[in-house]
């Protein structure tokens, strides 16, 4: 078995307006495809920037998600760029807030954290 690359990352959101405004309209993700799943009691957005592909499931309904203490599961999601004090920069004329610049302990790389509208942490890193 080989598991090539990752094929999406699908994210639970509280609230459809502002997930879609915050992924599309502040961190550049192209809407794909939009689907109403009436059954399941939510909306299913595919977004994707470059070769990253998110599927938002807009549920309000959903329990909100527990980050402190940190649980088990998923811990975060990182996104490479070329200067993450430059994307901080840029984030910040959006209106993103973003944590203080750090650097990696083990590969010495900038990086910092920022969350998106139900609090799931998101890491930039060079």
């Amino acid at each position: 078995m080989q598991l090539n690359q990752l094929h999406h990352i699908a994210i639970i959101c509280s609230d459809y307006a502002a997930s879609k405004h915050f992924y599309c309209d502040l961190l550049g993700f192209t809407p794909l495809h939009e689907v109403q799943r009436a059954a399941q009691g939510d909306v299913k957005l595919d977004v994707r920037s470059g070769n990253v592909q998110l599927e938002l499931f807009i549920k309000p309904t959903a329990p909100q998600r527990v980050s402190y203490p940190e649980a088990q599961g998923l811990r975060h999601l990182a996104f490479q760029v070329a200067n993450v004090a430059a994307t901080v920069a840029e984030l910040q004329q959006r209106g993103i807030t973003c944590e203080p610049l750090r650097h990696d302990t083990e590969t010495g790389g900038a990086m910092t954290f920022f969350f998106d509208p139900d609090g799931l942490p998101l890491e930039l890193h060079e």
